[in-house]
Order: structure tokens, then C-alpha cells, then sequence
């Protein structure tokens, strides 16, 4: 070993603490980390909230509110989604600092978690889509962009209605399905439906709507996608673009207007998230998913979610620790400004 370059290895971090280095970026990234204490926080410790975010009674005074919506009533196949929230809400250690945009998200914004949308009913469908819009205009009259853990897929048809209310918006999907089916069963409100009723509420902007990783058996239910005008991504697609190819559409597709991003985990492979109501194989890498969501960065998104997690399916907990990560992501991405 070079005992001169131990020399002044020695003479410069022997007597360092974990929050003091030379580089400027890491080194405001530490500070903004430390606690009032001069310590790390105990990420095993306390109360469980998303992403190690304080917790508040209401939005008011926030940028970005994390909510959880547990609630499944909407699903075709396995239940289980509306324990979701709960279990994202327990995976320590993501964040906070983000290597890839090399700062530490929480510090560049208003946000905090304030809990989950109160429901009258656990057994009514309807009555709960309407419970999350009304929530969700709440915070919309607030000025507060969400940032959301479901449940099913259901959940977002309301979330889209009281973003978009007063002008339709983009999308950026991430799926095994498309989930533009029409009623069947004795009714249109259900998982597989949200972005149909979405686009004919005139809240979502097919033309701004680009849906990657769809593939699987329901493939044959997703005419109105191609109707509407949406940009429709299936997995042999994906293959053949690459992910860089896929990227640019998508930034094209959405343009420089509002846009929701809404994740389904089961647009990844069961491999990284078999916790998860319909699960299909051969769906999208952990990593690609990952870059796809930060290719979107400086682009203005009026809020996001990551649904259909179902933590009793995954006794590995890769699921939920991939969710919380996609969380953290998005999370990421809303405290940019356009264009950064």
C-alpha cells in the first residue's frame, strides 16, 4: 500500500464524522439529513410514515401531501391491496437522499404525510370513489399536489377527477394492463376501467397518454386505448424501442403541460413484485422502471401514485420495498422545478 497516500488519507478523515466532507453537494445532502441532535434517525423507530416524512393532521401550509388510499373493492382477481398503504408505510431506508439527482428531496419541499382518505363505508364501491374525489379536491383547493399509495387501480378514476376537473390532464402509465375496459358484471367501476371513465369525464387527455409494459391475457380488451388515441407501449415494444427510445415518447407524448404518472406494480415482473392482485410475467426490470420514471424529471406533474400493492402475496417483501421506492421516485420528480 502507498503509505504516503495513508498518510494524508489519515490526516484528512481520521477525525470526521459521517456529516462532514469536502464535497459540496454530499455535504449539504449530510446536513439536511442530521437531526436536531447531531445524529441519524432510528429508520426502525416511531411512528411508520411514508418515506420517514413528518406527519400532519391536514394539508394546509403543504407542496406535496402523501396519502393513502386502502381500498380494494374494485379488484377482479386476488383482494388485498387495501393493506398497501400500511405496508409501504413500514420499508425504512429509502431515501433520503437521492444518489441519481444528488440531493436530498424532502429539504426542497413543503411535504409531510397526512394520512389516509376517511371512508364511510367499507363495503360500497361507489360511495368510496366518491369519498377519494371529494378528498382529493380538498387538497386541490389547497394547492397541494398528492403523492398517493393505494389499493386497487380503482382509486385513481377519482384522484384523475378532481386533478382534471377544471382542465383534462396527461398521463404517463405503468402497467401489465391497460385498464380502459368497459362495464362488465353489472357495472363500470371497477380496476380494469379507470382510464375509460377518465377520458369520456373529459379529465384525461388520451392524445396525452402514453402506457407502457401492457401485456398479458386481457390484451384483447383494450380497444379503446386505440380509439381514444392513447400511446400504448406492449412489452415486445418496450424490447424492441429500448428504454432511451421509450423515454423520448414518453416526454413527447405528455408535452410541457400537467401530467399524473400512476404506477401499477404488477408493470413489473412477479419476479421484483409478486405481492400484487394479477400478476403477469414477463413485465418490466426493477431498474427499468426506475429510469423510466427519473427520464421524466423536469416535466410538470400535477401528482402520482403507486397501486395494486397486496403485501400477503410477497412473503419476501420485495413488493413493498420496490413500491416504496417508486414512491420515492415519484416523490423526487414532484420537488423538481420545470425544466431542472
Amino acid at each position: 500500500m502507498d503509505q504516503e497516500k495513508l498518510r494524508r488519507l489519515r490526516a484528512r478523515y481520521a477525525d470526521r464524522d459521517a456529516f462532514d466532507g469536502d464535497d459540496p453537494v454530499l455535504a449539504r445532502a449530510a446536513r439536511e439529513v442530521k437531526s436536531p441532535d447531531g445524529r441519524r434517525s432510528l429508520p426502525y423507530a416511531g411512528v411508520a410514515t411514508f418515506l420517514g416524512l413528518p406527519y400532519a393532521a391536514d394539508a394546509t401550509d403543504l407542496d406535496i401531501a402523501l396519502v393513502g388510499v386502502p381500498m380494494d373493492l374494485g379488484v377482479s382477481n386476488r383482494s388485498g391491496a387495501r393493506f398497501g398503504p400500511r405496508a409501504v408505510r413500514t420499508i425504512e431506508r429509502i431515501g433520503p437522499y437521492h444518489p441519481t439527482l444528488r440531493g436530498v428531496p424532502k429539504s426542497r419541499a413543503r411535504a409531510a404525510d397526512v394520512g389516509d382518505v376517511p371512508f364511510r363505508s367499507r363495503y360500497s364501491l361507489e360511495q368510496s370513489l366518491e369519498d377519494i374525489e371529494r378528498y382529493y379536491l380538498s387538497l386541490k383547493a389547497c394547492g397541494v399536489r398528492p403523492l398517493s399509495v393505494g389499493g386497487d387501480h380503482s382509486i385513481t378514476y377519482p384522484i384523475l377527477k378532481a386533478l382534471g376537473k377544471d382542465a383534462p390532464l396527461g398521463l404517463v402509465h405503468i402497467d401489465a394492463h391497460c385498464d380502459t375496459m368497459g362495464a362488465y358484471d353489472c357495472t363500470k367501476f371497477h380496476h380494469g376501467g379507470p382510464f375509460r371513465l377518465a377520458v369520456l369525464d373529459g379529465v384525461l387527455d388520451p392524445d396525452r397518454t402514453i402506457q407502457i409494459g401492457i401485456r398479458g391475457s386481457a390484451n384483447m380488451f383494450w380497444e379503446f386505448s386505440h380509439a381514444s388515441g392513447m400511446t400504448v407501449i406492449y412489452m415486445e415494444d418496450f424490447m424492441s424501442m429500448g428504454l432511451a427510445a421509450v423515454i423520448d415518447k414518453a416526454r413527447a407524448v405528455v408535452g410541457d403541460e400537467p401530467f399524473y404518472i400512476s404506477v401499477d406494480v404488477d408493470g413489473f415482473d412477479p419476479v421484483y413484485a409478486p405481492g400484487t392482485g394479477t400478476p403477469e410475467a414477463g413485465g418490466l426490470e426493477a431498474r427499468e422502471g426506475l429510469a423510466l420514471l427519473r427520464g421524466l424529471r423536469g416535466l410538470d406533474i400535477a401528482g402520482a401514485d403507486v397501486v395494486e400493492v397486496a403485501p400477503q402475496y410477497d412473503p419476501t417483501t420485495n413488493t413493498v420495498q420496490l413500491a416504496a421506492q417508486i414512491l420515492f421516485e415519484e416523490f423526487a420528480l414532484m420537488t423538481l422545478g420545470r425544466g431542472e
